[in-house]
């Protein structure tokens, strides 16, 4: 009973962090800053989704929070090459 109450409260206050990651996302100074922000999402949304599969008594979402993983892992560094040198795909003709 405990232990579901203070996981509900964890991932309230993990929503309550994707929120403020969006408004970095949507306000940040300059895209390194927005990039963090995303890459933070994606943190965010795995530990959320353990949280509700721990929650739940369920391994259904394993698949899901690797899914998520990979992809947020291969945005930051597609975002990070964009930024760094304007193209994120060279091609040499």
């Amino acid at each position: 009973m405990i232990f579901e109450t203070i996981l509900r409260i964890a991932l309230g206050i993990l929503m309550l962090s994707i929120l403020a990651n969006m408004y970095r996302v949507v306000k940040g100074p300059s895209g390194a800053d927005r990039v963090q922000a995303l890459d933070s999402i994606g943190i965010n949304l795995i530990a959320s989704i353990a949280a509700y599969s721990v929650l739940f008594h369920t391994q259904a979402f394993f698949d899901l929070i690797l899914l998520i993983g990979i992809l947020s892992f291969i945005g930051t560094i597609a975002f990070a090459r964009f930024i760094e040198r304007g193209v994120v795909i060279e091609r040499k003709r």
